[in-house]
């Protein structure tokens, strides 16, 4: 018969945060790349930022 062990609780609170870093991680990177492609935008069209 197989036993069925439970995670430990760290080891699934150390899933959440390794899993919430890598979404949280990935918004950053798009944000990121939303205001570079603005400001290219804005710069290339020669209107101010400001």
């Amino acid at each position: 018969m197989k036993t069925y062990r439970k995670p430990s609780i760290s080891k699934l609170v150390a899933k959440f945060d390794n899993e919430l870093k890598a979404l949280l991680m990935s918004d950053l990177k798009a944000i990121k790349q939303a205001k570079n492609q603005f400001v290219n935008t804005v710069n290339n069209n020669g209107l101010s930022a400001a």
